[in-house]
């Protein structure tokens, strides 16, 4: 036979009601009592039903996590993970769980979204993601339903609360280290147009390589699509240009292993021959040959804050839109090196062949 909080109650020696304070943590109740009570419920194996609860409260005490492709895709890459260990950092402190997409594209997260929505399935969303055009932040905000997105959106900028990095900023800052040790022709490679931080980065590139007296050239720059469906195809094309590049900027660090790879097929050596440089400074960057530079976005931050923004909207929705850049850092390795110094290397080669 089923313990009830009935059970709980007498065997505590309180009432009931007090059973049910001390679930919910009342402040009210004193911790001696809430001690006495766990206790029993704990040696009588009473489980209380949250969901009951929750339906009477008129919460789920769930957060809905949207990310841009399914589940099986997304955590392929190294930033999922991350930026949820933040989001549940963040939710667990406040007693929330966290609800998955499951939506394998573009359409069917819409539909999974106005699902949770509708069914007040979810108390409040977070996008990982921000999409150049979508109905689906266009839906929550039209709905007035609680949300925050990882991104700045497309729309709506003043509108919406967001958290991100300052992507232009941080492509651009790349784009002038690069330019520090000496490389004039820089390349550009990945990212899908369809997301506003692929726009961003490449937006940054483009004003640095602007301000620094350099070309703009499309010949510099690989789409992600095409990166995607021909890789090694598209970095043989752009090494041997006229003039190939001494430098790459890879829209992230996914990117940039399959670039490293694609350039030792072609015996071509990061970083005596070109350098690169990219985002996100994945775990495997400092060990992966030569160890990758690359720009820490702090991920974990991304999530967490992304979070507590969306627990303050969910508690007030009269809250005001919140805009918060997370910092960024430069994490030097061994896949960058000077004009200068590759310039040394090839004269002292050139001398012992003599």
């Amino acid at each position: 036979m089923a313990i009830t909080i009935i059970d709980v109650a007498k065997e505590a020696n309180v009432s009931p009601s007090t059973v049910s304070r001390v679930i919910a943590d009342n402040p009210r109740i004193s911790e001696q009592t809430k001690r006495k009570v766990r206790e029993v419920m704990e040696r009588l194996e009473y489980y209380p039903n949250f969901q009951a609860r929750n339906l009477a409260a008129k919460s789920t005490k769930t957060i809905g996590v949207i990310m841009s492709n399914s589940t099986s895709l997304a955590f392929q890459n190294p930033f999922f993970p991350e930026v949820i260990r933040g989001i549940c950092t963040s939710a667990h402190a406040s007693k929330y769980g966290i609800y998955l997409s499951t939506g394998g594209n573009e359409e069917e997260i819409y539909q999974e979204v106005v699902s949770m929505v509708q069914g007040r399935k979810v108390d409040g969303i977070i996008l990982l993601y921000s999409r150049v055009n979508d109905r689906t932040m266009t839906f929550l905000k039209d709905a007035q339903f609680p949300f925050t997105m990882v991104g700045r959106p497309y729309k709506f900028e003043n509108e919406v609360t967001y958290i991100d990095n300052d992507n232009q900023k941080i492509a651009h800052d790349v784009v002038n280290y690069l330019f520090g040790l000496g490389h004039r022709q820089i390349a550009f490679i990945g990212g899908n147009l369809d997301f506003v931080v692929s726009k961003d980065r490449l937006e940054g590139y483009r004003q640095a390589l602007i301000k620094a007296g350099l070309l703009y050239t499309d010949s510099y720059f690989i789409h992600d699509d095409a990166f995607k469906a021909n890789g090694d195809r598209s970095i043989f094309e752009l090494m041997n240009l006229k003039v190939p590049p001494t430098a790459i900027v890879a829209h992230d660090d996914l990117i940039a292993y399959e670039i490293i790879r694609y350039l030792e097929e072609l015996s071509i050596q990061v970083p005596k021959d070109v350098s690169i440089v990219s985002f996100n400074n994945h775990s495997l960057s400092a060990y992966v040959k030569p160890p990758l530079t690359s720009v820490d976005i702090s991920i974990f931050e991304l999530g967490l804050e992304a979070t507590n923004f969306l627990l303050e909207k969910m508690s007030d929705p009269k809250s005001t839109v919140k805009h918060h850049f997370v910092p960024t850092n430069l994490i030097e390795r061994d896949s960058c090196g000077s004009i200068k110094q590759l310039v040394n290397k090839y004269q002292q080669e050139k001398r012992g062949k003599k």
